[in-house]
């Protein structure tokens, strides 16, 4: 596979984003520039401030996985972000856990999220002293087969919200708010407009990531500014 390091682009500040398949995006693994940022939030937020800043030379890397959990991130995080040398490190992470512990596999239970989730970033900070750490809060909606046992759901994804807020707040990261966003949305539509299966975002519930990520990640390259009101 072809370096995309090697990119004319990639010149100036660097922000990755980490994650599971909404991160991922179907992204492309080589160099096709079309795909390479997948077709979700993270692809929104390159082309806007691609656009908006090209004299910055922004660099942005996609290197979501679907179906990851924090210990499949953990597994690669050395090739996907440490040797990366990301500026900004941009994390979303956390419903297949949920999802695993839900089915019975106790591995997945909010403590050991919250072991797991504390010593990558302690890791990541031993490596990489200088990066500046954007934390995105796991979300979910009553949509498709999660309305069904919202119960459990609901109560599972607040335990590990609440674990990376304080993890946010530990690490003196930026926290993204995502779940009242998204709990507000459904005033103006149903929450399968914004999340047709309770986990994956429609391309209105990206738009929504998308404008939360700039508007409270937005000063640490400068470009709040340009966020849409």
């Amino acid at each position: 596979m072809n370096d995309l390091n090697t990119h004319a682009l990639n010149r100036g500040m660097k922000i990755l984003f980490q994650g599971d398949s909404i991160t991922d995006g179907n992204r492309s693994r080589n160099n096709d520039w079309n795909h390479v940022m997948g077709h979700g939030y993270a692809y929104l937020i390159a082309s806007r401030l691609w656009y908006n800043q090209p004299d910055k030379k922004l660099a942005f890397y996609n290197r979501g996985i679907s179906g990851n959990t924090i210990t499949d991130l953990a597994l690669r995080w050395k090739e996907d972000t440490i040797d990366l040398h990301p500026d900004i490190l941009s994390i979303l992470i956390g419903v297949n856990d949920v999802s695993n512990f839900i089915s019975g596999d106790t591995r997945y239970s909010a403590v050991n999220y919250e072991r797991d989730y504390d010593a990558l970033i302690s890791r990541t900070f031993e490596e990489l002293p200088e990066v500046r750490l954007v934390l995105c809060e796991p979300f979910v909606l009553p949509a498709g087969n999660i309305k069904d046992n919202w119960g459990i759901w609901h109560s599972e994804i607040q335990k590990r919200q609440e674990i990376v807020k304080n993890l946010a707040i530990n690490y003196n990261a930026v926290f993204v708010g995502l779940q009242e966003p998204f709990n507000k949305t459904c005033d103006r539509a149903p929450a399968d407009y914004w999340i047709w299966d309770g986990v994956h975002p429609m391309p209105a519930g990206h738009e929504l990531i998308a404008r939360q990520w700039i508007s409270k990640a937005g000063k640490e390259i400068s470009f709040n500014k340009i966020q849409e009101k």
